[in-house]
């Protein structure tokens, strides 16, 4: 089968130009490797021809196949060198000026027709292309690092881009094995857009010291099936990367109040205290495992209090059979007595509003998150109010772990730890639709590949429900007063409607 682009050059032999020109020798395109730094382009050929013997040697690919790709791939001493190409691919250093002088030196060499494409990740494709006689031939190509294993490839074209140049690029992302999605000219595109909520607002719970690193991490992996917590993907990706583009996609977009950074890894940069390649991030790692604190063992209580739950908790009935289950004696009058322990289960709210709204004992006043259905999750977070007594939040702690499901308390909070991340995670995702960034399609396959979530955005909103994450954001608004926290028109019209997230009007 013909490749749609038969030569093509990749310019950067890193780790990001070396994975492109792995995916595009093996999609039957002849490849001309081109890096500035002497040796870099060989190194790199070596360093694939070594992968294509381990891909050989485990009968993923036969000896033959090999010696076809490492034929197709050779190396170039000079950008001239480039001229047969009809696709030209960047992964060079993430600077405009960069980028730009590079890509003006490529149209003087490449014919007419020929593509280009910047594998940029933050800059804009249509500033890229301001520079270029003809930036009706340049595109964004996308990549994810691993480029072999990320197999999702944004396409994005700028204002000017011609839309075959964005179908034919599209085309050959398939041919990779790949999936492309396609995206408008927008600060972090899909997957680094939407990315923003889920450790910026891990870091706002952190600042107001609702709960350590290790505790934040434990619970949306427990609760919401993330595969890392928000702090161990920042060790992951090293702050060194991750902070600035925080910082520059928040700026991007006229410091936008969803897409605020933290002074918290603002402080650890400069300290050089980046995550696990160093060593030292928010874990401290010796031989490349984190040192994660032991949870604190569940409290050993004599006789457990009675219980008396809220009329206006979240899921009630769920409460009620919850607390039978593990035979907890039950309150059912208007009012707790004076021995009950008091349950509240707010969604966006805190406990201590509850318990001033609804006149409740603040000393004997615990809340819980009933965002999800408990048989969802693996562990149950219980919340204290700063008048707790230690002795009601011992209790309630022993009370909810006796079937042996993990426990966390977590200091008061707007919407708990879960509620929070989530619901700004999912209305940043409805405000991308909502500005044709891409199409909801698009947005889930993005983010489920490129960020490894267990289901898209949109989909963990029609999974708490719309109109649930509508209550936990205007409620989180009434208790913080951030305009972060204001519902994207997206969610609002679909929650006030009963319909999907996924919706598009006709």
């Amino acid at each position: 089968m013909t490749p749609t682009f038969q030569t093509v050059g990749i310019v950067g032999a890193g780790a990001m130009g070396r994975g492109i020109a792995q995916m595009a020798a093996q999609a039957g395109s002849a490849v001309i490797l081109f890096d500035l730094q002497p040796n870099a382009a060989e190194t790199a050929r070596q360093a694939l021809a070594d992968t294509w013997q381990k891909l050989v040697d485990k009968n993923k690919l036969d000896a033959a196949q090999r010696t076809a790709m490492l034929d197709r791939l050779r190396c170039a001493d000079a950008l001239a060198s480039l001229a047969p190409c009809d696709l030209v691919i960047e992964a060079v250093v993430e600077r405009l000026d960069v980028k730009q002088k590079l890509f003006s030196e490529l149209e003087s060499i490449v014919s007419k027709q020929s593509v280009l494409a910047t594998n940029t990740s933050s800059l804009s494709v249509t500033a890229i292309g301001a520079a270029l006689q003809r930036p009706r031939q340049l595109a964004g190509f996308h990549f994810f690092n691993p480029v072999p294993l990320m197999r999702v490839v944004e396409v994005i074209a700028g204002l000017k881009t011609d839309p075959v140049v964005c179908e034919r690029l599209t085309a050959f992302a398939r041919e990779f094995g790949h999936t492309p999605v396609s995206a408008q000219d927008t600060p972090g595109f899909i997957v680094n857009h939407a990315g923003r909520g889920y450790g910026t607002e891990a870091l706002r719970v952190a600042s107001e010291r609702v709960a350590d690193f290790a505790t934040i991490d434990r619970i949306l992996k427990d609760q919401m099936g993330f595969r890392l917590g928000p702090f161990e993907l920042m060790d992951l990706t090293a702050l060194d990367v991750s902070h600035p583009v925080m910082e520059s996609i928040y700026r991007q977009y006229y410091d936008e109040p969803r897409y605020r950074p933290s002074v918290i890894t603002a402080q650890r940069l400069a300290g050089g205290v980046v995550g696990k390649k160093v060593g030292d991030g928010f874990y401290t790692y010796r031989e490349g495992i984190a040192q994660v604190p032991a949870e604190p063992p569940v409290p050993e209580v004599g006789a457990l209090p009675p219980v008396w739950v809220s009329p206006k908790a979240a899921r009630r009935a769920e409460i009620y059979q919850l607390l039978k289950n593990l035979g907890a004696s039950i309150e059912t009058a208007q009012a707790p007595s004076a021995s009950a322990l008091i349950l509240v289960a707010p969604l966006g709210l805190d406990v201590t509003t509850l318990a001033a709204v609804e006149r409740l004992d603040p000393t004997r006043t615990v809340g819980i998150d009933m965002m999800l259905e408990d048989a969802a999750t693996k562990r149950r977070v219980l919340a204290t109010n700063p008048a707790t007594r230690p002795d009601m939040r011992d209790a309630a702690h022993a009370l909810f772990a006796k079937d042996g499901k993990a426990v966390s308390v977590v200091k008061d909070s707007g919407g708990f730890v879960t509620q929070r991340v989530v619901a700004t995670i999912v209305n940043i995702a409805a405000d991308m639709c909502q500005q044709g960034i891409c199409t909801p399609k698009d947005l889930e396959v993005a983010v489920t590949l490129g960020l490894g979530y267990p289901m898209g955005p949109l989909a963990i909103g029609d999974k708490v429900g719309p109109t649930n994450v509508l209550e936990i954001l205007f409620n989180m608004g009434t208790v913080y007063g951030d305009p972060r926290y204001r519902p994207s028109p997206w969610l609002r019209r679909r929650g006030a409607l009963g319909l999907s997230l996924m919706h598009e009007e006709a």
